[in-house]
């Protein structure tokens, strides 16, 4: 893993995840061109998510049983067919159709995450990791500036047709810039999709994982999707670049997951997931302040998003710190049921945030993130009571106090 190759892929996971992220910014200008409810173009979200979280379960754990370079150039190219469906849709069931195939096909980082882990020596596998995802975050959070602009510019249409290109022009540059790889495993399908309901039974670490990142990407979700209402709405009454100025403010914690990886490689993933969880909550305190209007709740709204991106994508650096120690031969398979819990977490989160804003306002979202997150503390605090004689530490290397960081 070259530092060329490890940026190539870091870009390559921006720019394929941002297919999920960037209707959260326009579905207020889908509303009024299709002429539906903000609450159900929303669904288009949501739509993307479980498509995605779909995806995740059922075409990831390929990445265990193909060569990479033929996987991931076939699911960029139906990603790119999905993606010029939705920008020609007429109608809201169309467009919702298109985004659950868009979210199903677009899981390549999910594929390249464990690949590159997979190719990778132990000692740098978390900052490696931690760089990949920050190519990652910034795709999640500079898709929905894109899409916002572009989509206030010429209508909203247009971020799906530009993304349909890059989804072309990124097919290409894996197709020659992929090493070639060798399957790690010869199971068939359906036993590649068993093995990975099997890990979550059998692994209590990974189940553990997964509990953090369900609650802590249900808040994440539901406070980005809420946003883009209530900017819109007749709080701010601004437009969608607003959200997407708001969240080129959170691309700033592109730079916090490397740090979190190798925090994750000398002290052990469970003091990052404090620090990160804690973190969420004071987040969901500070976009309080957006309820104070004008410039002083638009820089609470940038600060608190700001400190949720980083929990939240720190926190996942630490998880999958975690979880890529378990079982070497069957990375590709961990993260498959690890991003799949996630992906249903967030889904939800975008149907609760949704629904908390039209019922509470602002403040019922802010409730929801720190209700979310707070569950979250909890288990974390109770890891020692719940943790069973099956799970075993996963060692922290050249740790500072030289005690295995796993529980």
């Amino acid at each position: 893993m070259s530092r060329r190759l490890v940026l190539l892929l870091s870009i390559a996971c921006g720019v394929a995840v941002a297919n999920i992220y960037f209707p959260q910014a326009i579905s207020p200008l889908i509303a009024k061109d299709l002429h539906v409810s903000a609450a159900s173009a929303a669904v288009v979200v949501t739509c993307a998510q479980l498509g995605y979280a779909a995806g995740i379960f059922l075409l990831v754990p390929l990445g265990d049983r193909l060569r990479h370079r033929g996987l991931i150039t076939t699911l960029l190219l139906i990603t790119c067919a999905g993606l010029v469906l939705a920008g020609t849709a007429s109608s809201l069931p169309v467009l919702a159709v298109a985004s659950s195939l868009v979210g199903l096909t677009t899981v390549v980082p999910q594929i390249l995450i464990p690949m590159a882990a997979g190719l990778t020596e132990p000692e740098r596998r978390g900052a490696v990791t931690g760089t990949l995802l920050s190519g990652l975050i910034g795709g999640i959070l500079l898709a929905r500036t894109f899409s916002g602009t572009l989509g206030q510019w010429l209508s909203w249409r247009a971020p799906y047709l530009v993304a349909a290109g890059l989804a072309l022009v990124l097919t290409l540059a894996m197709a020659a810039a992929l090493p070639h790889t060798k399957p790690s495993t010869g199971q068939r399908y359906p036993a590649l999709l068993g093995a990975t309901l099997h890990l979550l039974r059998s692994e209590p670490l990974l189940r553990r994982s997964c509990q953090y990142q369900i609650l802590v990407f249900a808040a994440f979700s539901a406070a980005w999707t809420a946003l883009a209402l209530f900017i819109t709405g007749p709080a701010y009454n601004l437009g969608t670049p607003t959200v997407g100025v708001l969240a080129l403010v959170g691309a700033g914690s592109m730079f916090a997951t490397p740090i979190a990886g190798r925090r994750s490689d000398r002290r052990g993933p469970d003091t990052v997931n404090l620090v990160c969880l804690l973190g969420a909550i004071a987040a969901a305190a500070v976009l309080l302040t957006g309820r104070l209007g004008g410039a002083a709740g638009l820089i609470g709204l940038g600060a608190g998003m700001l400190l949720l991106d980083v929990a939240m994508q720190s926190g996942q650096v630490a998880n999958q710190a975690r979880i890529f120690a378990l079982r070497p031969e069957a990375r590709a398979r961990l993260n498959t049921a690890y991003m799949t819990c996630a992906f249903l977490g967030g889904s939800a989160g975008s149907w609760l945030g949704v629904h908390a804003y039209s019922v509470f306002g602002w403040n019922g979202v802010c409730g929801l993130v720190a209700l979310l997150a707070g569950l979250a503390l909890l288990r974390h605090v109770l890891r020692g009571r719940l943790v069973t004689a099956a799970e075993a530490p996963v060692a922290a290397p050249a740790g500072a106090d030289g005690v295995p960081a796993g529980r």
